[in-house]
């Protein structure tokens, strides 16, 4: 059986897709969640979600699993590598297989589980911000509240 979830937050509906195991997808995308119900694991994940955006957690802590080739994972893995409040570029993402940047950025470009598999804290060599299928304004909101959380500066004024 499948289970969701749905949170406001400052920068739009968030949706939490689950089964009884494992969270499959947090994503901005609208989905048809009509007949779905919450869980344990999607409240759960919905109230980590609500103390991230409060500025109150940095890691999450719940069971996930994404559809992908290994390959894909293994970036996934990566990801959550990349500490709070800090960026990384593709270039030295991929610095262990040069060869692969285009298909890491690919990988990095399916990943379902928004902000917790923290894609968004990838960015261009030349530190622009750069693809994000939450749009690039999320990507630029969701770095600057890390910066600030972490004490890491403020990158611009918050109206």
């Amino acid at each position: 059986m499948n289970y969701a979830s749905v949170i406001e937050t400052p920068i739009g509906r968030l949706s939490i897709l689950a089964d009884e195991d494992f969270v499959h997808a947090v994503t901005f995308e609208e989905k048809d969640i009509a007949d779905l119900i919450e869980n344990e694991l999607t409240i759960k994940v919905a109230n980590q979600l609500k103390a991230y955006f409060n500025g109150k957690l940095r890691d999450f802590d719940f069971p996930m699993k994404q559809k992908g080739t290994g390959f894909q994972q293994e970036v996934w893995q990566n990801l959550l590598t990349i500490p709070f409040g800090e960026t990384t570029s593709y270039a030295k993402f991929s610095a262990h297989n040069p060869l692969a940047i285009r298909a890491i950025a690919a990988a990095n470009g399916k990943n379902n589980i928004a902000i917790v598999v923290p894609c968004h804290r990838v960015i261009g060599s030349n530190g622009k911000l750069v693809g994000y299928a939450g749009g690039l304004w999320r990507k630029q909101w969701l770095l600057q509240h890390e910066r600030e959380v972490a004490k890491k500066g403020q990158t611009e004024l918050k109206f």
